[in-house]
């Protein structure tokens, strides 16, 4: 490493070494940094990576629990809460995804993947609300 670093100049040599001190907070607090609108657009950009694109779930560096047939959404107050506060694997969305986003989300799972739990659909209002 010693050697790499005569041969590397200064400059390079110092931004490598502050590599792991670069501040990385806030970087997924911005809802504007996600755009995608409408719950199975929200779902297939975000959700779909852990929980599987047909919501079955899956296990490895986490636990990421099936959305098809989860007695959980039964209701949508249990799902906004995860979303927005985040659960073991799951990290809170609450800073990445407005309102709105957050409840078409919902309202996609809570009838997707063989679930029929279309009453009380969950709101924008809703979500603030769960805020």
């Amino acid at each position: 490493m010693a050697a790499l670093l005569t041969l590397t100049p200064p400059a390079v040599a110092q931004e490598a070494g502050q590599a792991s001190m670069i501040d990385r907070a806030g970087w997924f607090e911005n809802p504007s940094r996600l755009t995608q609108s409408g719950g199975q657009d929200v779902y297939e950009a975000i959700c779909a990576a852990c929980h599987m694109p047909e919501g079955e779930g899956a296990s490895g560096a986490g636990d990421y629990p099936a959305l098809a047939g989860n007695e959980n959404l039964l209701m949508p107050d249990y799902a906004i809460y995860v979303i927005l506060n985040g659960q073991k694997a799951m990290p809170p969305l609450g800073g990445v995804l407005d309102d709105t986003q957050i409840a078409d989300v919902v309202n996609y799972i809570r009838t997707s993947f063989g679930n029929d739990f279309a009453e009380d659909p969950a709101t924008p209002e809703h979500v603030a609300d769960a805020r």
